[in-house]
C-alpha cells in the first residue's frame, strides 16, 4: 500500500523534480536557427524532472498522491496551483501548434498529459481541470487520429510502445466521457492485437526496457475485451516475466530502466491479478526509487506509485 509515509517520501522527491531546471533532455524538432528551445520558456508548467514526459508525470503523481493523502496539501497543493495556472498552460498548448509541436512526445508524453487530467478530474479541483481541459482535449483529439491511421502497433518496451499508451488514454476516455477516443482505442487494440498468441515470453526483456511489451498488451485486453480465454491464449505462461530483470549499473541512464521495468510489471500485475508477483517485483525495484541516481529518480516514483495505488482509483 502506498502509506502515508512512503506518500510523503515520493512527494518530496516529486516536488524537487518539478521544479528542477536542469539538467534537462531536449527533444524538439528545430525548424530554424533562430527556433526558441528553452525549456521553461516554452514549457513553463512542465520545464523540470530532465525532460517533458518526466515532469508530466511526476505531477500526474503529486496529483494521485493528493488525491489518497490529502493532507499532503500544504505541501503539493501550492506547487500544482503555480504549475497549473491558466497562463502557464496556454503556453504549452501554443507549442502544440508550432512545426516543432506537431510530433512532440508523441504517444507516451500526450498520453501522460491524459492521464494527468484525469487525476485533476478525481481530485474535483475545478480551477486545475478548467485550465488543463484545452490542452487535454487536444492532445486526446491527436491521439484519436494518430491511432486511427496506425496500421502496425510499436511494440517496444520503452516510450512509443502503443499498448501502454492507450491504457492511460483509456483511462482519460472514460473518466472525461470521450465517447470518442474510447471507440478509437478499442477499435485499435482489436485491431492490432485481437489476433496474437504463444507470445515468446524468453525475447523479454531487452536491455533498456521500462516496459513489458507483453504485460501492457495483455492490461489493455483485459480492459478491451473482458476475455480471459484471449489472454490464456496469448500467455500460455509467464516464463520470464515472473523474474524480475537483473540491474547492474542503477546510474546508467538506459540500464535504470530496468528498474522501472520491476515496478511497471508489478503495476501490471496488480491489474491482472497475481499479487505474488506484484511483491515480488516491488522488492526488486522499490530500493532504488528514492535516494539514488537522478537518472532513476526523476521517474521511477511515477511508476511505484501506479503500482502501489492500482487498486484505489476514486471516480470524479
Amino acid at each position: 500500500m502506498l502509506d502515508a509515509d512512503l506518500a510523503a517520501a515520493f512527494a518530496r522527491v516529486a516536488l524537487a523534480n518539478v521544479q528542477r531546471e536542469y539538467p534537462r533532455r531536449v527533444d524538439q524538432l528545430l525548424t530554424a536557427a533562430d527556433t526558441a528551445w528553452r525549456p521553461r520558456h516554452l514549457h513553463p508548467a512542465f520545464f523540470g524532472s530532465y525532460d517533458w514526459h518526466s515532469a508530466v508525470h511526476m505531477h500526474w503523481l503529486l496529483a494521485r498522491l493528493l488525491n489518497l493523502h490529502p493532507t499532503l496539501e500544504s505541501e503539493v497543493g501550492a506547487v500544482l496551483e503555480a504549475h497549473l495556472a491558466p497562463e502557464r498552460l496556454a503556453k504549452e498548448l501554443a507549442f502544440f501548434g508550432t512545426p516543432g509541436g506537431a510530433l512532440f512526445e508523441r504517444p507516451y508524453g500526450w498520453a501522460w498529459l491524459l492521464e494527468l487530467y484525469a487525476e485533476v478530474l478525481r481530485l474535483n479541483r475545478r480551477g486545475w481541470h478548467e485550465a488543463l481541459a484545452p490542452l487535454a482535449e487536444e492532445l486526446a483529439r491527436r491521439f484519436s487520429s494518430y491511432i486511427k491511421t496506425l496500421p502496425y502497433p510499436v511494440r517496444a518496451g520503452t516510450h512509443s510502445n502503443s499498448a501502454f499508451a492507450c491504457v492511460l488514454a483509456l483511462d482519460y476516455a472514460v473518466i472525461a466521457h470521450d465517447s470518442e477516443l474510447k471507440a478509437q482505442i478499442q477499435a485499435a487494440a482489436r485491431r492490432w492485437f485481437l489476433a496474437d498468441h504463444d507470445y515468446p515470453v524468453a525475447y523479454e526483456p531487452s536491455g533498456d526496457d521500462f516496459l513489458s511489451p507483453a504485460l501492457v498488451e495483455a492490461v489493455l485486453m483485459k480492459q478491451v475485451l473482458e476475455d480471459p480465454g484471449w489472454l490464456k491464449a496469448f500467455l500460455p505462461a509467464w516464463g520470464r516475466l515472473a523474474e524480475p530483470p537483473k540491474v547492474i549499473d542503477h546510474a546508467d541512464a538506459k540500464q535504470s530502466h530496468l528498474d522501472g521495468l520491476c515496478l511497471s510489471r508489478a503495476w501490471c500485475f496488480e491489474r491482472l491479478g497475481h499479487r505474488e508477483l506484484v511483491r515480488l517485483h516491488l522488492q526488486a525495484g522499490l530500493p532504488h526509487v528514492i535516494g539514488g541516481d537522478y537518472a532513476g529518480e526523476h521517474w521511477l516514483a511515477t511508476f511505484a506509485a501506479l503500482a502501489l495505488s492500482a487498486g484505489a482509483l476514486k471516480s470524479p
